[in-house]
C-alpha cells in the first residue's frame, strides 16, 4: 500500500468512525453473537496473494461490528467502562502514525519526558504530594504486579531475583476480601503462591478490618512466615467498597511492610476534592494505580502508577544490558532522562503520554469532574428508581457511581440479567456479594446522559417478570 492509497483509505475509516459513533444508540450494546459465529465467517487458512482493501474492509463491516460488545456505547452499565473520548481517539491515530518503540529515552525522548509530565498533571489532579512519580503502565494489573514483585523483593532482602525462592521463608501478603483478582494473579505470578495471599475480613460496610489485619500479621510472624506486604482498594470491583485507608497505611508502616493501593476504577473521582475523604491518608502508600482509561476518558489503555520511592520498583525490575544503554548520557543525570522500561515488566512501550495530552488539555480537567459528578449523581437516581420498583432490593449501596441490586430471589435475578442482555437495549453484569448473586449498575461511559441511565431503569423494569 503507498501512501496516497493510506490516505484515500485513512479518511474513509474515519468516516466510518464517525458514523459509528454517532449511531451507536441504535445498535445492541452487547453482542448478539453465539459462540463460533465469527469463527465461521473467517477462512481457515490465511491468503497466499494480496487481496483489494475494498474487500478487506467489506468484509470487516459485515463481520466485526455485529460481533462486538460496543464499550463507547452510552447504555454500557456493565463491568466498569473503557472509555475513550474522541480527543484521546484522535491522539491514538497519531501514536500509531508513529508506531514508536518507548522502551528508552533514546528511542523516545519526546513519548518519556511527556510521560513525566502527565503523570505529574494527574498526580497534581488527584491532590496527591509532590514527592510521588510514576509511570504509565498498560494496565492496573501490571502495576499490582511490579508491586508484588517489589514486596517480595524488599522482603528477601533483594535476592529473590538472583537466588530464586526455592529456598527462601514463605511470604504472606495481606489484602481485602474484597480485593481484585489481579492481586491473585499477581501472587501466583511472582512465586509467592496462592496459599499466601491472606484475605483479611471486612466490616458491614465492605472494609478491611484494621484489627483482623493486625491480628493476621502477628499470627503469621508466630508461625514463622514473612509479612511482606499489604494491597488495599478503593472502589473495589465487585461492590464498589474501600478500604479504611489512613487506618491500614498505618499499620503497614509501623509493621514494615510495603503498601499498595488499588484505586484502578474510582482514582479518577479523585480529580473530585470532595470525593477525596475516601482515601484520605493515602499520602501514606509506596505505590498507588488508577486508570485513566477506565473513567476518565484515555483510551485504553493507559494505567498510572504512582510510586512515592521509585527505587525499590526500579531496582526490582530494572535490567540495562550493555546492548540498552545511552552512551554517554545514562550516567550523566541529565534532566529528563529516564528509561521507563526499568519501572515496568515489558520492555516494549507505548506512547500512551500523548492521549493524556490531549485528552486533559480538550477537555480541562473542570470538564472531566462534571462528568463523573453527573455520573454520581445518576446513579443515586437510578438507585433510587430501581428500589421504587415491586420485588427489587438494593443488595450494596451506590459507591462513587455503583450499586448492586436483586429481584425476587435468585432464580429471577439470574433470569432478569439474561433478559436484559439479550434485549440488547442496555448491558449489565453480575458479581456474588456476601454469598448472593446481584446485578451491578455502574454509569461511568464518557459520552452517557441521564436520558440513557433512566431508559436503562425502564428496561430494567419492562423486562421484569411478574410473580407467578
Amino acid at each position: 500500500m503507498d501512501l496516497d492509497t493510506y490516505g484515500l483509505w485513512a479518511r474513509r475509516i474515519a468516516d466510518w468512525t464517525v458514523d459509528y459513533l454517532g449511531n451507536l444508540r441504535d445498535r445492541p450494546v452487547r453482542a448478539q453473537t453465539q459462540p463460533g459465529d465469527i469463527l465461521r465467517q473467517l477462512p481457515a487458512a490465511p491468503p497466499e496473494d494480496a487481496e483489494a482493501m475494498e474487500q478487506i474492509f467489506a468484509d470487516f463491516e459485515a463481520i466485526v461490528p455485529d460481533g462486538m460488545t460496543h464499550w463507547q456505547h452510552p447504555r454500557f452499565f456493565a463491568y466498569f467502562p473503557a472509555n475513550a473520548a474522541p480527543a484521546s481517539m484522535l491522539a491514538e491515530q497519531l501514536t500509531a502514525a508513529m508506531a514508536a518503540q518507548c522502551m528508552l529515552w533514546q528511542t523516545s525522548p519526546a513519548a518519556t519526558e511527556m510521560e513525566t509530565r502527565m503523570v505529574d498533571w494527574m498526580r497534581q489532579a488527584l491532590g496527591l504530594p509532590a514527592g510521588f512519580r510514576g509511570v504509565i503502565q498498560d494496565s492496573a494489573s501490571s502495576a499490582t504486579l511490579a508491586a508484588i514483585l517489589t514486596m517480595r523483593e524488599g522482603a528477601l532482602g533483594w535476592s529473590g531475583n538472583t537466588a530464586g525462592l526455592s529456598s527462601q521463608p514463605r511470604l504472606r501478603i495481606y489484602a481485602s476480601a474484597q480485593a481484585h483478582s489481579s492481586i491473585d494473579k499477581a501472587i501466583r505470578i511472582a512465586g509467592i503462591g496462592q496459599d499466601n495471599l491472606v484475605k483479611i475480613a471486612t466490616d458491614e460496610h465492605d472494609s478491611m478490618r484494621p484489627e483482623a489485619l493486625l491480628a493476621a500479621i502477628a499470627a503469621d510472624r508466630a508461625a514463622g512466615y514473612v509479612p511482606a506486604g499489604v494491597v488495599l482498594c478503593v472502589g473495589g470491583t465487585s461492590v464498589g467498597a474501600s478500604d479504611p485507608i489512613a487506618a491500614i497505611l498505618a499499620i503497614a508502616a509501623a509493621q514494615g511492610l510495603y503498601s499498595h493501593v488499588d484505586a484502578a476504577w474510582a482514582g479518577s473521582a479523585m480529580i473530585c476534592p470532595e470525593l477525596r475523604t475516601v482515601w484520605a491518608g493515602v499520602e501514606g502508600a509506596d505505590s498507588i494505580v488508577f486508570n485513566p482509561h477506565k473513567w476518565l476518558g484515555a483510551q485504553f489503555d493507559c494505567s498510572i502508577q504512582f510510586l512515592a520511592d521509585p527505587g525499590p520498583q526500579v531496582r526490582t525490575l530494572g535490567l540495562r544490558p550493555d546492548y540498552l544503554e545511552t552512551p554517554g548520557l545514562d550516567d550523566g543525570g541529565a534532566e529528563g532522562l529516564v528509561n521507563y522500561s526499568e519501572w515496568t515488566v515489558p520492555l516494549g512501550r507505548r506512547f500512551r503520554a500523548l492521549k493524556l495530552w490531549f485528552l486533559i488539555r480538550a477537555y480541562g480537567l473542570e470538564g472531566l469532574r462534571t462528568r463523573i459528578r453527573n455520573h454520581i449523581a445518576w446513579a443515586r437516581e437510578a438507585e433510587a428508581a430501581i428500589a421504587a420498583l415491586p420485588g427489587f432490593q438494593i443488595v450494596t449501596p451506590c459507591r462513587f457511581s455503583l450499586f448492586s441490586f436483586c429481584y425476587r430471589d435468585e432464580a429471577a435475578t439470574r433470569d432478569l440479567l439474561d433478559r436484559i442482555n439479550a434485549d440488547g437495549r442496555t448491558y449489565l453484569t453480575q458479581t456474588v456479594h456476601d454469598g448472593q448473586f446481584v446485578i451491578r449498575f455502574q454509569v461511568g461511559q464518557f459520552d452517557c446522559t441521564r436520558a440513557d441511565v433512566i431508559d436503562a431503569v425502564t428496561v430494567i423494569a419492562e423486562l421484569a417478570p411478574e410473580p407467578a
